[in-house]
């Protein structure tokens, strides 16, 4: 598969919306991120065990606890779903999944209703239209869906964390990730598949983390993400994969499960041309970050997800500060203790 670039040309249109609450589920937008605060949820202290297995062949998750997450198989950096089916029943053993062979499907039960408000079009959901919802605070009856960075090789070989950046999306409708931190907190828009240069979220080292995922209209939707990262002696490792999604109930898993690309393989669709090297709003890629570019066009912003160290420092910042491109702390996430 191919291996997208960390940044390109940053997206001109975003801007910071206000947080809404929707039947116990807040829909927002803004160019920051932040997790939800520690102790918010339990179900975010996690250990993953070094000898859990890889394991091949067709999977539905419809329900429980997923993980999408970097492991080494075969020495080789891979991206993959953790199929945390022991969070459900003990007496199974967890394993992680290839997600070429594994279909999240998004249930019926995950309806909500789009407000009717234009601060909200970031949706891309007509006022009063059904939304599918995949919550960042567990719903019993819908597949939960998040990230991590925690098997133990690689939490002992990369140097910091991970970029994972979100290249394009195929489907019949519009698709946003946020975070939500606290009951009341503004939101945070991730990743938004209507922009259509990659959005990339930086992954603190021995992070969980979960998001609301939002779908506009039921189907198959294709998701392409690029983990990368930064080993302790300096060698970079990259690994691109597409995330298959059946939005409700009617949808058949098993076209999720055949689906195809059809977009170009050398880039996302629609996106806009490579920016050159003397372009102003060329960013600073996540492995050479030592200094901010300061001819960055406001509203570039690369999201970023931080641990429990970042959420320290950046309680003692300014709030109302504008979160710089890249690795500045300005993000929480719940890491494993």
């Amino acid at each position: 598969m191919r291996v997208a670039p960390v940044s390109t040309r940053a997206a001109l249109r975003r801007r910071v919306l206000a947080g809404l609450l929707v039947a116990g589920a807040l829909l927002s937008a803004g160019p920051a991120a932040h997790a939800a605060a520690e102790g918010d949820d339990p179900n975010l202290d996690q250990t993953i065990a070094a000898d859990e297995a890889v394991v091949r062949g067709a999977r539905t998750l419809s329900s429980g606890h997923v993980d999408m997450g970097p492991r080494f198989v075969d020495g080789s950096w891979t991206f993959l779903i953790h199929d945390d089916v022991a969070k459900v029943d003990p007496s199974l053993t967890s394993v992680w999944r290839y997600p070429d062979e594994t279909v999240l499907q998004v249930v019926d039960a995950a309806q909500l209703t789009a407000p009717d408000d234009a601060a909200y079009a970031f949706l891309g959901a007509e006022p009063g239209s059904t939304v599918w919802v995949v919550p960042q605070t567990q719903n019993p009856d819908v597949v939960w869906v998040g990230w991590n960075t925690q098997d133990p090789e690689v939490m002992a070989r990369i140097d910091r964390g991970i970029t994972l950046t979100l290249d394009a999306v195929e489907g019949p409708g519009a698709m946003s990730v946020y975070l939500q931190s606290g009951s009341f907190g503004a939101p945070q828009v991730l990743w938004d598949s209507r922009t259509p240069e990659p959005q990339s979220v930086w992954v603190d080292v021995n992070t969980h983390t979960h998001a609301n995922w939002v779908f506009t209209a039921p189907g198959v939707y294709l998701v392409e993400l690029t983990a990368e990262a930064t080993l302790q002696g300096g060698a970079t490792v990259s690994d691109t994969r597409r995330i298959r999604f059946a939005v409700g109930s009617q949808t058949p898993v098993d076209a999720a499960l055949g689906a195809t690309w059809t977009g170009s393989e050398q880039g996302p669709p629609a996106a806009a041309a490579p920016a050159s090297d003397d372009d102003p709003l060329v960013p600073i890629l996540a492995g050479a970050i030592g200094a901010v570019a300061v001819a960055i066009v406001a509203g570039a912003v690369v999201v970023i997800v931080r641990g429990r160290r970042a959420r320290r420092e950046a309680l003692r910042a300014d709030a109302t500060a504008a979160v710089a491109p890249d690795r500045r702390p300005g993000a929480e996430t719940k890491e494993a203790s």
